[in-house]
Formats: structure tokens, sequence, C-alpha cells
């Protein structure tokens, strides 16, 4: 179980040279002095905007239902969370392709491989409704939240 924890590691920080910029200058760290932003902008229309970001809001919502779910050994539930609400199915649901096109290649790149990975994640947790082994969906959930720390560490919103 101790080897666990260091597979989540080495997932995250895989993922993560993938999509963000090699500092974290954009102040999240604290320290004496914040640094300048140095995430790439990314100007979306007002009213995409917004709903770019309700749509954020309610990704983190789904991830943190998941997590709840992997916790309290609710496999099936967590999959189907997933792939709804996060996966490649659910990119219809939320305008994916309208804002797609305001984007720069790498955060569509970013964003495809989060809806990928939770995807992925969905068939291990429906596996481990069977085997009732934890190891593969935390990994697959260590694996998407990557993909959102990496894409929000190299973009901000206008």
């Amino acid at each position: 179980m101790r080897r666990l924890p260091a597979l989540i590691l080495a997932l995250v920080c895989a993922a993560l040279p993938r999509y963000a910029p090699a500092q974290h200058a954009h102040g999240v760290h604290g320290g004496s002095g914040a640094a300048a932003d140095a995430r790439a902008a990314v100007t979306l229309p007002a009213g995409l905007k917004a709903a770019t970001l309700a749509n954020m809001r309610d990704h983190l919502l789904a991830v943190q239902q998941i997590q709840q779910a992997l916790a309290e050994a609710r496999f099936d539930e967590a999959a189907t969370l997933a792939e709804r609400r996060l996966g490649m199915s659910s990119m219809a649901d939320h305008g994916a392709h309208e804002v797609a096109r305001y984007m720069p290649q790498g955060m569509r790149e970013a964003g495809t491989a989060m809806h990928r990975s939770a995807s992925r994640l969905a068939g291990v947790a429906t596996d481990a409704a069977v085997s009732r082994d934890l190891r593969a969906p935390m990994a697959g959930l260590a694996e998407l939240t990557a993909t959102c720390v990496a894409c929000h560490s190299a973009y901000r919103l206008e």
C-alpha cells in the first residue's frame, strides 16, 4: 500500500511537463512577493468566458463527487460520474466545440487529455466494482487531476 502514493506522484509528475510551463511564476505558492502571472492569456467572448468558468467549476464538483464515491467504494457511481460529467462523451453537453475555437492548440490538447483520462478512469472504476481494488481508480483520478493542474498552470482566461 505504500507504493500507491509513489505511483500517484509519479503519474502527476509525468503528466505536468506535457502541458505546464517550466516555472510556477503566477504567485500561487506565496512567498514575500507575488510574481507576475506567466500563464498564457486566452481571450474568450464575455458570455463564453462565464459559461466556461461555470463549466470548470462543475468539473471540479464532479471530481469531488468521484472522490467521494471512490472513498465509499461506490465504483459504478464513480465510473458513471467520470464518463458522463468529464469523459469524452460529455464534451457535447458543455459546448467544448464552441469554446475550442478560441483556445490555443496546447490548451485544446490539455482539454482532450482531461476528457480522455476521465474516460479511462471510468473504465478502471468499472473494473474495480468487481475487483474491489482501489489502486487503479486512484491512479486514474491522479492522472485526471494532473491534467487539470497542468492546464490551469499554463493558461488563464481573459
